[in-house]
């Protein structure tokens, strides 16, 4: 049986060791990316380094809803498309554990018994000479020594594809928080534009009885109460189709919760106010939070150690081997020595020609690594292009909000006027109509901008990656 000269042994295990610090393929570094040196918008920052696993705080706070800041919390434990994301980044652990077992030896064990008869005799004649029984008991070990490093590359690889999933992970809860305040702020705009609508209607009732008041002692005409009345009708059917929006959006709150639509109800609340102006020195070091920009950075990490997992298959392999076995009649003469058994052996291997299969293999390592480069750029570039868009909507529309408003003051102060001369009879009914239009357009203009600054504010939060408190 073949046998290890044991004094040597030593020596070949200190040569698999000294071999196996060799790691073949690039080591990791990231890739430089070109950036500004500050917001177009805003103050000065640094390039980013992606700390994507930050705690981000209940950013969701800001927003000083009570009924929001209960909301928010349950998405993590029970929104459903989390779930999957949570459910791979378990798998991935699991991938990666099963990659580091690769490092170390494997061990087996078996035993068997048998029991058999024995015949003898001559012509016709046999007799049964007696029975026979045998056990038999095996120890097996086996090692592929890591000499080129590829199991530690694919060790990093896995590392960095379970950080890459874990990101993935907080990426998608930070889009799925964000979903649940932009549908819960835009259902809080469609209550307060239910209000407006409802309330203007009750005012249009009356203008209603008014006309035919006037028509009534012969200062009016049918054409007046038939204005009136359409006026009326129309506002009270936008006001149903903000019911029917409502109820959209509450929906989507349920499936954002992970609950059946049927059985969620969200009681009336107020539109929040828009929070305070963000400070000039936001720190540029809140984009490193990006959790997408570190999912892509990990990615890069994974297919550079790819490359050398490729590689290896231009190297030899030894793998290492040896067994034992005690075979006896009976469990009790297992340890005689006559029935030992055991080998141990070296064996090396190496690919002569495989068709270019591995020259393949490592062009394509090359060029996925290639292909995460530039995503990972994208990813910051986009980043860029977010934060610079939300700032300048929010700069833009606080403005806005200030002329609008002023607008509705303007529109509420002539609509006065306008109906007390109505009502003494120097102007005619349809002047009533235009500036009542007018008004209605700038309140409801004022509510759309006080939403549309409430979403730009959530979006330069997700774009922070999850809040501007430094941490």
């Amino acid at each position: 049986m073949p046998r290890v000269d044991l004094p040597k042994a030593p020596g070949l295990a200190l040569l698999l060791l000294a071999l196996s610090a060799c790691t073949i393929g690039p080591d990791y570094s990231r890739p430089p990316v070109d950036t500004p040196i500050a917001f177009k918008e805003m103050g000065p920052w640094k390039p980013a380094d992606p700390q994507d696993l930050k705690d981000r705080g209940a950013w969701w706070e800001i927003y000083g809803d009570e009924e929001l800041n209960r909301l928010v919390p349950q998405v993590v434990a029970s929104n459903q498309n989390l779930k999957v994301f949570e459910a791979r980044f378990r798998a991935a652990e699991a991938a990666a554990a099963g990659a580091r077992a690769n490092l170390y030896p494997t061990a087996g064990a078996g035993a068997n018994t048998s029991t058999g008869q024995t015949s003898g005799g001559s012509g016709a004649v046999s007799r049964n000479t007696g029975r026979t029984s045998s056990s038999q008991g095996s120890l097996s070990a086996g090692w592929v020594p890591d000499i080129w490093g590829a199991v530690r590359r694919s060790v990093e690889s896995a590392d960095a594809t379970t950080q890459a999933s874990a990101a993935d992970l907080a990426a998608a809860t930070l889009s799925a928080q964000s979903a649940l305040v932009q549908n819960y702020l835009a259902l809080r705009y469609a209550e307060a534009t239910y209000k407006l609508l409802t309330g203007t209607a009750e005012s249009y009732q009356r203008q209603l009885q008014l006309v035919q008041n006037q028509y009534a002692v012969g200062t009016a005409s049918p054409a007046d109460i038939a204005q009136a009345e359409t006026q009326l009708r129309a506002t009270q059917a936008q006001a149903i189709d903000m019911e029917a929006t409502r109820a959209q959006l509450e929906h989507a709150i349920a499936l954002l919760l992970g609950v059946p639509a049927s059985t969620f109800t969200l009681a009336e609340g107020e539109l929040p106010d828009v929070p305070e102006r963000l400070p000039v020195d936001v720190p540029s070091s809140l984009l490193e939070r990006r959790p997408d920009i570190g999912a892509a950075e990990r990615r890069m990490a994974a297919a550079n150690a790819q490359i050398g997992v490729a590689l290896s298959g231009y190297y030899p392999q030894i793998s290492l081997s040896a067994t034992g076995s005690l075979v006896g009649s009976s469990l009790a003469n297992w340890w005689d020595l006559p029935t030992r058994v055991w080998s141990v052996g070296a064996a090396l291997s190496q690919m002569l020609f495989d068709g270019g299969a591995t020259a393949a293999q490592t062009a394509q390592a090359r060029a996925n690594y290639d292909g995460t480069i530039a995503s990972y750029r994208n990813t910051v570039l986009t980043a860029f292009q977010e934060v610079e868009t939300s700032l300048s909507n929010l700069s833009v529309l606080e403005r806005e909000a200030v002329v609008q408003n002023l607008a509705v003051t303007s529109a509420r102060r002539s609509e006065e006027l306008t109906i007390n001369q109505y009502r003494a009879g120097t102007v005619s009914y349809l002047n009533v109509l235009v500036i009542q239009a007018q008004t209605l357009s700038n309140e409801r203009a004022a509510l759309a901008v006080q939403n549309r600054r409430l979403q730009a504010s959530v979006q330069l939060i997700e774009a922070l990656g999850g809040g501007w408190a430094g941490g």
